[in-house]
């Protein structure tokens, strides 16, 4: 019999203190829903598809650079250089060079291109990242709340490059391919709904 599991490790219980610190002033788009919500969301579906300690913990942590003070360097120091990489290729270039915020397509884009061949553990926290956005973004909608009002695009620039990330990260390796098709499914959900609204983006929440 194969021994059992450790539950959690002092670096994991560690990660989680950081996320939940790092997000405490942050709430879920167009909630009152704590941020941390979304980063255990997160390593849980990573864990669920039997990732590793890192990839789990680069879940939790993935937001913490591109919203929080926190620096790369910190998580590299605290976490390691795998988890540190990991976060790096899931974190956007939100500010141009004179600290002005950029546009959100050129953000996608740019994050899309960085992307091209990434590793296997930062495709599949992108991909966890873009599900459980997708499944809150579908609860909401379902809810009646006026979410597409909340984004920095139309719903169908949202939409698409929800599709383009499934897409270009969900091939090649068997949780993967397990992860995209779960994204599609609630994509494809999301888009059968409809825009009851056509509303455009304006508010500043990551």
């Amino acid at each position: 019999m194969a021994p059992p599991r450790e539950l959690m490790s002092p670096r994991f219980a560690r990660a989680l203190q950081c996320a939940a610190a790092s997000h405490r002033s942050q709430t879920r788009r167009g909630s009152d829903v704590p941020y941390v919500e979304h980063a255990v969301a997160v390593a849980w579906i990573l864990e669920r598809l039997g990732f590793g300690e890192d990839v789990v913990i680069a879940g939790l942590l993935h937001d913490v650079v591109e919203d929080t003070e926190v620096t790369l360097s910190q998580v590299d120091a605290q976490f390691g250089p795998e988890v540190a990489r990991v976060v790096a290729d899931c974190s956007e270039v939100k500010l141009d060079s004179q600290g002005n915020k950029r546009p959100w397509m050129d953000r996608k884009r740019d994050h899309l291109a960085a992307l091209a061949g990434a590793s296997v553990a930062s495709r599949a926290v992108v991909l966890a990242d873009k599900l459980h956005n997708l499944l809150s973004i579908e609860l909401d909608v379902l809810d009646g709340r006026p979410i597409w009002s909340l984004f920095h695009a139309e719903r169908d620039q949202v939409l698409w490059y929800y599709r383009a990330t499934i897409d270009q990260l969900g091939t090649g390796e068997v949780r993967i391919e397990a992860l995209a098709d779960r994204c599609r499914e609630a994509l494809t959900r999301i888009e059968t709904i409809g825009d009851p609204t056509g509303a455009a983006a304006t508010t500043d929440v990551p």
